[in-house]
């Protein structure tokens, strides 16, 4: 959790603390392969997000059978239902869903501690379980058998990474205290209940969870336990939302509608276009694999391997951001990827009894991810290629005393280079110019939030031109309005309601020697069509945006 980019935590915010892109020269190689593993990694957590709440709340509800086996039937239908309920609720947000489950949260883990109070007394030598020996001659005695039990119990380890992944939306103290005072004494004391219930009574082992609270406590355990599965589930669906929000801005993915659901802290938000794709399939994955036995044959090697690759990156992040020595380093690598690699290498196991399936939904993630990051690449080049350089123009504008009319142009670029296409295309059809024409290229930096005052830069060129790049975080939403206000400030005198702004809409045609391949370039004009509208996520006002279009080869 210290390595954490303003507050933020997540494989890309691990990646932009890095910034990879920058390097030069001999560590080029080295950057290219972090961008890659964080690319992975991201799209491994958005695969693991679909596997998580399914197993999650078909686990928990899987207990009416202990409750009575005639209600089997109803395992699916509900756990399908609260799947949906879940997922319509995340419009809420964070906070208010939190307000929600945190109280629930509580409660889970005191109970869960409770139950297993009287096996830990009936049988207190299980404590001794808490010695590495036994772990040690477990491994001796069985060999390989008991590497692939690793495979078996990786729901224990499970949630580390989001809980990272959603630092932006609860904070590193929150996280701190929930785990070390609540979460981790609760789980402990149910663990070692349940070894104490086995030593008793060995056929337990069926559901040695629901067998601890047999009895009048069987039914409130299985309330809690569908609340806390829903709770555990919310924790990789927040977390998607970030990791989205973050391949946005740093532009490994395309526009999509961001809600801010909070006022007081800005990584509280909803994607409504993440959450139906994770409910369609968390629905899916419930309804193909249909029990948590056969689940689990599916999960555990997506959160594995964004384990390992988390470990990498923060590696990297000590050695070159921390400035430590490579042994230091290359001990604290060493000891986590010995937990990391031995839980993943078991893991492969089940690829072909299920694991293929987060490994599907990752590799398509990171066709996406890759796929646009190099389209928006190629179109810059071309832009930046076409584009008059800024000095030639105005000194054409001069020379040629064009007619100006009432009034402020703002002019969308993408880069902070040249004169923008959509200027050269309004002058050379319409022949006119307005009195104040403002260049605005808005862009990311590599932090989650950039303060107020560093918000805006701009520069005066004479004649009623301006050039005004805002400058924005890999964890904020650019706002128009906020960006005229600035500007208003900085002496820029544009009136909200007396602008026009123009934006250029691309056009991809194929080109006879195409920089992509076909199908790259079919599922990039997919991506481009499908993106949203500039207007609705910058928050223009839709009746003052002039669109113009442009052909280009790809």
């Amino acid at each position: 959790l210290r390595a954490d980019n303003n507050g933020e935590g997540g494989v890309l915010a691990l990646l932009a603390l890095l910034r990879p892109e920058r390097t030069t020269g001999p560590g080029a190689r080295r950057s290219r392969a972090l961008v890659i593993a964080a690319i992975v990694g991201a799209a491994l957590l958005l695969g693991d997000g679909m596997i998580t709440p399914a197993i999650s709340v078909l686990g928990a509800m899987e207990g009416l059978h202990m409750a009575s086996p005639g209600l089997d039937r109803f395992v699916l239908p509900l756990s399908c239902l609260i799947l949906v309920a879940l997922f319509l609720v995340q419009k809420r947000g964070t906070g208010k869903i939190g307000a929600v489950f945190g109280p629930a949260m509580l409660v889970w883990f005191v109970f869960i501690a409770l139950v297993a109070l009287p096996a830990i007394i009936a049988r207190p030598d299980v404590l001794a379980s808490m010695n590495p020996i036994y772990a040690i001659r477990f491994f001796a005695h069985h060999g390989a058998k008991a590497f692939f039990v690793l495979a078996s119990v990786v729901l224990c380890v499970t949630g580390g990474e989001a809980l990272y992944a959603d630092m932006g939306h609860f904070g590193r103290r929150s996280i701190r205290l929930a785990w070390y005072a609540v979460a981790y004494p609760g789980l402990l004391l149910n663990y070692w209940g349940q070894g104490a219930l086995l030593l008793e009574r060995p056929a337990a082992a069926a559901n040695p969870f629901y067998a601890l609270a047999e009895g009048p406590w069987l039914y409130p355990m299985l309330v809690i336990a569908t609340l806390a599965a829903c709770i555990a589930s919310q924790a990789l669906i927040s977390g998607a939302f970030s990791l989205v929000r973050q391949a946005i801005q740093m532009g490994y993915l395309p526009r999509l509608t961001i809600v801010h659901t909070s006022r007081m802290t800005q990584g509280q938000i909803y994607i409504p276009e993440v959450n139906a794709v994770l409910m369609v399939g968390c629905l899916a994955v419930v309804l193909g694999f249909g029990s948590t036995s056969a689940l689990a044959s599916a999960y555990g090697i997506a959160v594995t391997g964004t384990m390992v690759i988390t470990s990498v990156l923060f590696f990297a992040a000590v050695r070159h951001r921390w400035n430590w020595s490579l042994p230091a380093a290359g001990a604290l690598l060493t000891l986590f990827l010995i937990v990391d690699l031995a839980f993943f290498s078991a893991n492969i196991a089940k690829i072909a009894h299920g694991g293929w399936f987060p490994l599907l939904v990752a590799a398509f993630g990171f066709l996406i991810m890759t796929t646009w990051k190099r389209g928006r690449a190629i179109l810059n080049e071309r832009f930046n290629a076409e584009s008059l350089p800024l000095h030639l123009f105005l000194a054409d504008i001069e020379n040629t005393k064009p007619h100006r009319v009432a009034g402020t142009a703002v002019f969308m670029s993408s880069t902070r280079r040249g004169t923008p296409n959509v200027l050269l295309h309004h002058f050379k059809h319409n022949k006119v110019l307005h009195e104040k024409v403002v260049i605005l290229n808005i862009t990311t930096d590599d932090v989650p939030l950039v303060p107020r005052r560093k918000r805006l830069h701009h520069k005066n060129f004479g004649q009623g031109f301006y050039a005004v790049t805002a400058h924005y975080g890999f964890m904020e939403t650019p706002r128009i309005a906020e960006i005229l206000r600035l500007c208003r400030q900085a002496g820029i005198d544009v009136k909200e309601n007396d602008s026009s702004y123009y934006l250029g809409r691309e056009t991809l045609v194929p080109a006879r020697h195409p920089l992509m391949v076909g199908w790259r370039r079919r599922l990039f004009s997919f991506l481009s069509r499908n993106s949203r509208a500039a207007t609705d996520f910058f928050g223009l006002p839709p009746n003052r945006v002039v669109e113009l279009g442009t052909q280009i080869e790809l």
